[in-house]
């Protein structure tokens, strides 16, 4: 996994403060691969209880993890009761790493 302690440590945080301390969160795509480089930062925001407002909540956690990592590019997809499942959410789960 191609992610430091600290930036594991700054996306728990800002995902329990802005979606609640019990969503899981997934990291999946090129960042699981030791051997890969650079790549953007995929996130999967696992929630047990329906969103609202998914793509203001996936907006700003993609912002804020985005800003503590220099800009780097992030992108959210949230998996809720209330959402409509695509592959890539099953994808990300078989393939990515909880956080």
């Amino acid at each position: 996994m191609r992610l430091s302690p600290q930036q594991i440590m700054v996306i728990r945080q800002t995902v329990a403060e802005l979606a609640g301390a019990a969503t899981r969160v997934w990291l999946f795509g090129s960042r699981v691969e030791d051997a890969a480089r650079g790549g953007d930062v995929d996130l999967l925001l696992e929630m047990d209880e329906p969103v609202p407002e998914p793509a203001a909540l996936a907006a700003k956690v993609a912002l804020r993890v985005s800003r503590s990592m220099y800009g780097r590019k992030v992108d959210v997809l949230i998996k809720a009761p209330n959402l409509t499942q695509f592959p890539i959410h099953q994808i990300a789960l078989a393939q990515g790493i909880c956080l």
